[in-house]
């Protein structure tokens, strides 16, 4: 009956609205360092099932189709895309890029991951005790600790993340080691916002090592990691999903007029 549309629809009203608010987010995002684009799936609902396939008739032979009427949707999840964001050369010391997969760990006030978030923006600066730290408002510790020593002219990060500190005499002088960390599935980590994610469950359990070794990528001085949000696919899905909206819409305002016929029969 139309009751099981208006539901249906309305299912999909919810879940388009989600949808909606994802995709806002990917593109209010379009220029933060790191950021990672995500996307909506979607599941289907359960189906009542009137006719089963495969029931044989009065004359042994068999259905082969049932009837089946599905009962809307549903949202299953969200799921980034650690897909890398374009390169922006800045030729700042402490602008760091990965070139490949890895995140940076810092040191986070929440309990959520245990004090310990990881990101892939490397817009980082130095505190008052010259600590590396996130160039974010809470400015995040780098782990493990890296600190610039006083009257440091530079600072060099080579590739597999050795950090060196350059001083008036143009010496170098080794202060430290990045260490990068990876996840069996990323896309299982949970964002807290402020270009930080953390360890679930779901992600696996962080697994450290030095850049360019194994599976890790290596590190880019002066480059940071742009959004990959993909304007013109967002763009493109924002109009989908409006479409979508308004044809949901349209299916409650059928179910309402169909409903309404019914409703008036008894004037007849």
């Amino acid at each position: 009956m139309a009751v099981i549309a208006l539901h249906s629809a309305a299912t999909g009203l919810t879940s388009l609205s989600t949808s909606l608010d994802v995709i806002a987010n990917n593109l209010a995002n379009v220029n933060t360092p790191g950021f990672k684009s995500s996307r909506v799936n979607f599941e289907d609902l359960i189906y009542e099932h009137r006719e089963q396939p495969g029931v044989e008739n009065a004359n042994g032979d068999q259905r082969p189709a049932g009837l089946q009427v599905g009962l809307g949707v549903k949202v299953s999840n969200t799921q980034y895309d650690f897909s890398p964001g374009s390169p922006i050369e800045t030729e700042q010391d402490l602008d760091l890029m990965i070139a490949g997969a890895g995140f940076f760990e810092v040191e986070i006030v929440t309990e959520d991951g245990g004090g310990v978030g990881f990101t892939r923006a490397g817009n980082f600066n130095v505190n008052a005790d010259g600590e590396m730290v996130l160039g974010t408002r809470d400015g995040y510790r780098l782990v493990p600790g890296i600190t610039i020593p006083e009257g440091t002219v530079s600072v060099e990060v080579a590739s597999d993340g050795t950090v060196y500190a350059v001083d008036p005499e143009n010496d170098l002088q080794e202060i430290g080691q990045i260490q990068l960390t990876n996840f069996i599935n990323s896309a299982g980590l949970k964002s807290i916002g402020g270009n930080i994610y953390v360890e679930t469950a779901a992600s696996g359990p962080p697994v450290q090592g030095t850049p360019g070794e194994g599976n890790l990528g290596t590190i880019e001085q002066g480059f940071i990691e742009n959004s990959n949000v993909n304007m013109v696919r967002e763009l493109v899905s924002l109009i989908k999903t409006q479409r979508a909206f308004e044809l949901n819409s349209q299916t409650i305002q059928a179910a309402d007029s169909a409903l309404e016929v019914v409703g008036n029969l008894r004037r007849f």
